[in-house]
């Protein structure tokens, strides 16, 4: 099945949320309409207001309203104002030449090239000029005529201030509610991914630095959450405005307007450029910084070894290989990113100015010009704004071609074969184990098992013992189902293992480990791992029951002792106690312990060794031994080498048949008697 592309899939998480979405663009619309208004309104204020003093007037019998001004002792009233009712008796007109206002006794052309001299003003048309007599206004009586537009300019301001408190609430919600829906995505992404950890296959994480996977599902995720929130908040918002400042020049202007629309392609063409660099460049930074998470979680965990080693320097160099790889390829994107911002969009906008001076200076600036005052200032208005968004969208590439990148990573591991988690509950079972015909490789034919078959009965004690690399915690992985065989079946109380979920074949089984691990929290709840389903009385009595409450009592916090990451602040020995009493606490059908008691000292090893014994009560244990003096007592001892099952039997069948198990025996005997001696 073909891939879909990562801009695809981005889309269709954010379709999740689509109705947030919708709202919010809504809101948006009507902010950016409700705030475009102003270059019209201004427009109209200059054209019909402040300069609509000039024009044609009609001479009326009387002072009939407001529009009405009286002029040496006569009634006049702009033309496009007067009414049947005004009864016009004569008309004037009214005209500017340079800042003075002069008074013409009958209606003459407004557009052309004037000028005045001694009264007399020429106005030069295309193919004549007009000269007519003409009668300077004082300053004082032009104010008369400028008296009626009082009114309606506040009023249109009124509206205006009105129009744009409205915006701002419109403006309001549409960054509310598309912030919050971008960090819903983001949310629901992050889930997704987690949850998805959860499901794939435990040799990913055995391949995998904890530190790459970590800054998938944090950095990666992060920079997406950067990505909704640019596109919807800013590019969104920018790609309305800019097609609301287009609808409105097309009312003004609908040529200009045309001319502008190249734009568009213009931003489109860098964007394809540097969406082809950006993100070569990305994916080196992004996959680096994942290699520097993963060195740094390496070197701290490994502290104690790196000084103990002397190997600082060493480490230092690596780290620096990593980081100048990451410093140079983020330089790289810079410089492509400073070509983006201030310099292109400056650019464009210097053209376009170029293109608005020669629209009007050459071809429509003439004898008969049409342009108005209020037309000036409105186009030039828009075209200011016009370049804002784009400005926003183009600073905003770096960011999204990051995410995009990012998002293609976060993908690829949510592409990785999973399994759905299936807690459907079973019924406890008995704990009767049988391998029939068990082949297993972790890497193509290289089987670390081969041809295994054994059985376990319920209630009995096996014990797997053997070299390194003989297939020990093999056998216990393929249990536990972290892997799955290639060949063969595995079989409780004759149920195949592959026929119930993950989750179910280990819902009733507990496993210590040779290192047990410890969860930040506290005693209690590393021990009921906060299921609901274990009491704080059940947990105490777990720890009570392997001996755990010798070192617990003495402790400030006593049960509730604060735990660090992995529990160092105990020692081996009290963290094995925990962990026992975690599995005692889970009551498991089958226990796997896995070289529990390897690394323990001797007077510690008598403590776990009788809560081991309290332990395997009533269960099947299966052990993986080191010390072979603690599985004596082992019901069945299967003796491991290269894969296969040499030996097995009890104890004293095993010593009696004097093969591999008597020879390990005896070397681990005189040892223990040497180390004595």
């Amino acid at each position: 099945m073909k891939k879909r592309s990562t801009e695809k899939r981005l889309l269709q998480y954010a379709l999740q949320f689509k109705r947030s979405i919708i709202f919010g663009i809504i809101c948006l619309v009507i902010a950016t309409g409700l705030e475009l208004a102003g270059p019209l309104i201004a427009k109209t204020i200059i054209d019909d207001h402040i300069l609509g003093i000039e024009g044609t007037w009609e001479e009326v019998e009387g002072n009939n309203d407001s529009d009405t001004v009286n002029y040496q002792d006569k009634y006049f009233k702009r033309s496009d104002r007067v009414t049947e009712n005004d009864h016009p008796v004569a008309t004037v007109s009214l005209l500017q030449v340079n800042r003075d206002y002069y008074f013409i006794e009958e209606e003459i052309p407004l557009q052309g090239q004037r000028t005045v001299e001694e009264g007399m003003i020429s106005i030069e048309l295309a193919d004549e000029t007009v000269t007519v007599e003409g009668e300077k206004i004082a300053l004082s009586e032009v104010y008369a005529f400028f008296k009626p537009e009082q009114k309606p300019i506040l009023l249109l301001l009124g509206l205006y201030m009105g129009l744009l408190a409205i915006a701002a609430v419109f403006q309001f919600y549409q960054t509310f509610i598309l912030q919050k829906a971008s960090n819903q995505i983001v949310k629901k992404m992050r889930n997704d991914v987690f949850a998805h950890t959860q499901r794939i296959p435990i040799n990913y994480f055995v391949d995998q630095p904890a530190g790459k996977i970590v800054a998938r599902i944090t950095n990666d995720t992060e920079a997406i959450r950067d990505l909704y929130e640019r596109v919807l908040s800013i590019v969104v918002t920018s790609i309305v405005y800019m097609a609301g400042i287009f609808i409105v020049l097309f009312i003004l202007d609908a040529k200009l307007a045309a001319w502008c629309l190249l734009l568009i392609p213009l931003i489109i063409v860098w964007s394809k450029v540097y969406k082809y660099y950006g993100t070569k460049y990305n994916k080196v930074i992004r996959s680096t910084n994942s290699e520097i998470n993963g060195n740094i979680n390496e070197a701290i965990q490994g502290m104690t070894i790196i000084q103990a080693f002397r190997r600082e320097k060493k480490t230092k160099e690596e780290f620096e290989v990593l980081n100048e790889r990451h410093f140079n390829y983020q330089r790289k994107l810079v410089k492509l990113s400073a070509l983006t911002s201030w310099n292109l969009v400056n650019v464009f906008r210097n053209l376009a100015f170029v293109a608005f001076i020669w629209y009007f200076g050459s071809s429509s600036l003439g004898p008969e010009s049409i342009i108005s005052i209020g037309m000036l200032y409105a186009i030039v208005d828009l075209l200011t704004r016009l370049f804002e968004p784009v400005n926003d969208i183009v600073n905003q590439l770096p960011l999204i071609e990051q995410a995009r990148v990012a998002g293609g990573r976060v993908f690829e591991l949510m592409d990785l074969d999973g399994e759905e988690v299936v807690n459907d509950k079973i019924p406890r079972y008995d704990g009767n184990i049988k391998f029939d015909k068990v082949s297993f490789a972790y890497e193509e034919d290289e089987y670390v098992l081969k041809n295994i078959s054994l059985e376990v009965k319920a209630g009995q004690t096996a014990a797997f013992v053997g070299h390194t690399g003989s297939g020990k915690s093999s056998i216990m992985n393929l249990l536990f189902r972290f892997y799955d065989p290639q060949k063969g079946k595995i079989t409780i109380d004759g149920n195949n293992t592959k026929e119930w979920s993950r989750q179910q074949v280990r819902s009733h089984m507990g496993i210590v480990l040779q290192d047990p691990f410890l969860f930040s929290g506290t005693i209690i709840s590393n021990v009921t791992m906060n299921d609901p389903s274990i009491s704080r009385e059940a947990a105490i009595n777990a720890l009570k029951a392997v001996g755990a409450e010798r070192f617990i009592e003495k402790l400030p916090g006593k049960y509730d002792e604060k735990v660090t990451e992995g529990g160092s602040t105990f020692s081996l020995g009290e963290r094995q106690l925990i962990s026992f009493a975690r599995a005692l606490a889970f009551d498991p059908a089958i226990l796997i312990l896995d070289e529990a008691t390897a690394n323990i000292d001797t007077e510690t090893e008598n403590i776990i060794q009788y809560a081991l014994d309290i332990l395997k009560k009533g269960r099947t244990t299966l052990v993986i031994a080191h010390r072979l003096s603690t599985i004596q007592q082992a019901d069945t001892i299967f003796v491991l080498e290269n894969g296969t099952i040499k030996e097995q039997g009890n104890h004293n069948k095993l010593i009696d048949e004097k093969g591999i198990y008597y020879q390990m025996y005896q070397m681990q005997r005189g040892s223990t008697q040497k180390a004595v001696g």
